[in-house]
């Protein structure tokens, strides 16, 4: 007779019936004649009724040898049970071990520092908090796939190793065989406007890095961004895909990842009142209020993380500042013609002090403007041949931003920092797992 193997989150279609089910035992417990494991497989928990008597002695021998994260395979009827984890749970008649583990398991159901966690990230991505964080990431960039496949744009994939850099923000250098240097990437963007030119409207979706010496709990040293590019959008066509983005995003994880929001603790009214439109908040008029409200702010200067909490404190769903002065921004944004002195830009606050999540602008799309930005800024011309070329044949006007995964994640996850957002990150200090 075959064995019929399932999932944790397939029991469902099987009540009533025998299955196996193999996965981790993540919590254990027996009074003597009846023991429980609660195993996991990655797509759930369900909890196994072993009853001594009614059970081989070496079937009930080997559970007694079970330890934290041991592997095996479980056999049993499946049968309904609301007050089991996930509804489920099997009535076992037979158990194999798969992989043992030692009674020495790093992470017991205890506190631990945040440093010995990361130090044993490579276990502790087991923990339901951690599954259900990789779960609502997961979904987001599906929902982020489904919104521009829905809108019709193409996927490119950019150079991680490049000549030209985006951003002011620190550079990771290597050699680059005879060539000199080459960096690993800030931003995708410049190559994607180079797409755009062909294909009219696209995005990018990948790893990219800043040697930036910050340790605040929203920065990453490599990150994942999206960034799309849209031939012939303006700045406001720009802010109303961002709208209409992160709209989706939200009600997507709001509609399947309710579980995981549950285990995450997370408030989800907050998160039902994200609706459109948003905020649209000049620089200057942010300045002012954030003066209003005590900051040492001056016009010019970039806001900082306590600058937008206090900015966004006012607001239920995510706000749009925009036209920053030149000088707080990168040499490709399109001067503002109603005030030459800031750029056709906007930075787009996520609420409840997440912070800026979005970052975007109308892209300079004349060539001497462009050529003389990259003087002004120190950068060497000759790595930016071909960005110029894309002004000099057939410039058009065209827009873009990058929204940063591991902050959108944390925000719609509700977690404080940006660590626990990515599967291994990497952080100043830390390189290893």
């Amino acid at each position: 007779m075959s064995t019929t193997y399932a999932t944790i989150a397939g029991l469902p279609t099987y009540v009533g019936q025998s299955v196996t089910v193999r996965g981790w035992c993540a919590h254990l417990r027996s009074s003597g004649k009846i023991a429980f494991i609660v195993m996991r497989d990655g797509t759930g928990l369900l909890q196994c009724v072993l009853v001594k008597n009614q059970l081989a002695p070496e079937v009930w021998e080997r559970f007694a040898s079970l330890t934290l994260e041991t592997s095996v395979s479980v056999t049993g009827e499946v049968r309904a049970e609301p007050r089991a984890p996930g509804g489920y749970e099997m009535g076992v008649t037979g158990l194999t071990v798969l992989g043992a583990s030692p009674l020495d398991y790093p992470i017991q159901p205890k506190e631990h520092g945040i440093d010995f966690l990361l130090d044993h990230r490579h276990l502790w991505l087991r923990s339901p908090r951690q599954v259900a964080l990789m779960k609502v990431r997961h979904e987001i960039i599906n929902a982020i796939h489904e919104f521009y496949g829905n809108r019709g744009f193409i996927h490119v994939d950019t150079p991680i190793l490049t000549a030209a850099i985006g951003e002011r923000s620190g550079l990771f250098s290597t050699e680059y065989f005879e060539e000199g240097n080459a960096y690993l990437a800030q931003t995708g963007q410049l190559y994607g406007e180079a797409a755009a030119a062909a294909l009219g409207r696209i995005y990018t979706f990948g790893p990219t890095f800043r040697a930036e010496k910050s340790k605040t709990r929203r920065h990453l040293t490599e990150f994942w961004m999206m960034e799309p590019e849209m031939a012939f959008y303006d700045l406001n066509d720009s802010l109303q895909l961002q709208e209409d983005m992160l709209v989706h995003i939200v009600q997507r994880v709001l509609a399947t990842r309710a579980a995981e929001l549950k285990e995450l603790e997370r408030d989800t009214a907050p998160l039902e009142k994200i609706k459109g439109p948003f905020p649209r908040i000049d620089y200057g008029d942010a300045v002012k209020t954030l003066q209003g409200k005590g900051s040492a702010i001056t016009w010019g200067d970039d806001l900082g993380a306590e600058d937008e909490t206090l900015l966004v404190a006012d607001y239920e769903t995510p706000i749009f500042v925009c036209n920053y002065p030149k000088e707080a921004k990168a040499f490709y944004m399109k001067e503002n013609p109603a005030d030459p002195r800031t750029v056709l830009c906007a930075d787009c606050l996520a609420p409840e002090g997440y912070g800026e999540i979005i970052g975007g602008s109308q892209r300079e799309d004349d060539h001497d403007k462009l050529l003389a930005r990259i003087h002004e800024e120190g950068l060497p011309v000759d790595a930016y041949g071909w960005y110029l070329d894309l002004r000099k044949y057939g410039t058009f006007v065209h827009s873009g931003f990058g929204l940063g995964l591991e902050r959108t994640v944390a925000w719609v996850a509700g977690t404080p920092h940006i660590r626990e957002c990515i599967a291994f990150p990497r952080m100043m200090h830390r390189l290893r797992p």
